[in-house]
């Protein structure tokens, strides 16, 4: 077999029913704070535009999109996948040499275990599938440092799981993973230099083009057989040789992965709960800082502390605010919080934020990054009003190493999802995604469709 054939057998032998229990509760942990993040996204700018989108476009009304209204499966995915995405609040998997969400593939999940008519139960089986698909390439075949995107080991890990909600044969499956992932190799500018709406939607975009690319080979369309192995193959072209055997993976990956605490890039998350613990601790006033010295891992420095994917001072707009650590420690510092609504555009022009940036100065330190992906190592330094307050930390509420609860995720559930969802119709919800394996899963999707996205 070739390794795309073996991973079309993995995704055809994975079963729910070998998931540990922790597996399993850590699933609809990972959905429900997805869906969290989707309704609080409703009245994104750039939401706005993908519904305006179907609504000129599309006619088939095959699956549900969240806050009403309905889609081909492929455009569904596109537009539930972007809610999950855009206010960049979803879980996070931490490899070496790659980061990427695997809630990215939630919206693909959901729109063909609609179309099957499936059931709860089958969406978190394809939903597990394709978290070890994404995390286990992330692991050992990052892209990042090669200039592409982490969308691209996404190409592979959202038809892996269509595949499996769809209840492809493994020959079906192999064909849908090679066409998704031969055709759409994401680059890295996505996330570097000045950022742009893309940051947010070029996972939901892999969600449509995964999706499509199964559908084709559910109506018999062949793929490359040798899109990993192959002479100008991902391993050729940009990969590099390494070996991974789908065989004898099991669904267990989505336990690593990790929650977001706050509305902030996942590598920021240590920082920004240390800084808070420092101000609560000593009462320090903003306005009376002089200095914020933040030393950190080499993979937060690159991404978000102006290392080698750009001058981070520079905050303009959402997508960049947060992707800037400088804005986000002194947003925090400033809000006590760090939330959808310190992206609004007024907070991020205010003088007062833009001012406590430019005191942030963000530093790479090697022996943290040593540390790295085990622990998230990071040195707080405050100076104000001639004093210096310090903390260091190694994790937070929500890395693996101190999970997040299910009352603490439901709690941000339903923050996110208030201005849009009754108390009644959260609490529906909420104990839809608890009970998710023993429902059909259109209950669910019944559910979702009553939020009020904004017109």
């Amino acid at each position: 077999m070739t390794v795309v054939q073996q991973l079309a057998q993995f995704v055809d032998q994975a079963s729910y029913e070998t998931c540990s229990e922790e597996a399993r509760q850590q699933l609809k942990v990972r959905v429900l704070d997805s869906l969290g993040c989707a309704i609080g996204a409703l009245d994104g700018a750039p939401i706005r535009m993908l519904r305006a989108h179907l609504a000129d476009f599309d006619g088939a009304e095959h699956a549900t999109l969240i806050g009403g209204g309905r889609a081909a499966p492929d455009r569904a995915a596109l537009y539930n996948s972007a809610l999950v995405r855009y206010l960049d609040y979803n879980d996070s998997y931490l490899a070496r040499g790659e980061t990427c969400h695997p809630s990215d593939n939630l919206g693909a999940v959901m729109a063909t275990i609609e179309y099957a008519d499936a059931s709860g139960r089958d969406l978190l089986e394809a939903l597990a599938v394709a978290y070890q698909v994404q995390c286990r390439l992330s692991d050992e075949a990052p892209v990042r440092a090669k200039g592409f995107d982490h969308t691209v080991q996404g190409q592979y890990a959202a038809a892996a799981g269509v595949a499996k909600a769809l209840d492809l044969t493994p020959e079906q499956t192999a064909n849908a993973i090679a066409i998704s992932a031969t055709a759409h190799n994401a680059l890295r500018v996505t996330r570097t230099g000045e950022l742009s709406h893309w940051k947010g939607l070029a996972y939901p975009e892999t969600s449509f083009t995964a999706t499509h690319a199964a559908f084709l080979a559910m109506r018999g369309i062949t793929g490359p057989p040798e899109v990993f192995e192959g002479n100008k193959g991902f391993m050729h072209s940009i990969a590099g040789e390494f070996t991974l055997d789908w065989l004898t993976e099991d669904l267990e990956r989505v336990t690593r992965t990790i929650i977001k605490k706050y509305n902030a890039e996942i590598h920021s998350q240590a920082t920004l709960e240390g800084a808070l613990e420092l101000k609560r601790k000593h009462g320090i006033d903003p306005s009376s800082i002089d200095q914020i010295e933040i030393d950190t891992f080499d993979v937060a420095f690159h991404i978000i502390g102006g290392g080698e994917e750009g001058d981070k001072t520079v905050v303009r707009r959402k997508e960049e605010a947060d992707h800037s650590l400088h804005y986000m420690t002194a947003v925090a510092l400033l809000d006590d919080q760090v939330l959808p609504a310190q992206y609004a555009a007024d907070r991020i022009e205010s003088d007062d934020v833009q001012s406590l940036l430019r005191k942030v100065q963000v530093r790479e330190k090697a022996s943290y990054s040593d540390r790295f992906p085990e622990h998230m190592v990071c040195d707080i330094h405050i100076h104000a009003d001639g004093e210096t307050y310090h903390v260091q930390k190694t994790d937070y509420e929500g890395f693996h190493t101190r999970p997040m609860s299910w009352d603490t995720v439901a709690e941000k559930f339903t923050r996110l999802a208030e201005p849009f969802a009754d108390e009644a119709l959260r609490s529906d919800i909420v104990d839809a995604v608890d009970e998710l394996e023993t429902i059909p899963a259109r209950t669910l999707f019944e559910l979702l469709a009553q939020v009020k996205a904004p017109t």
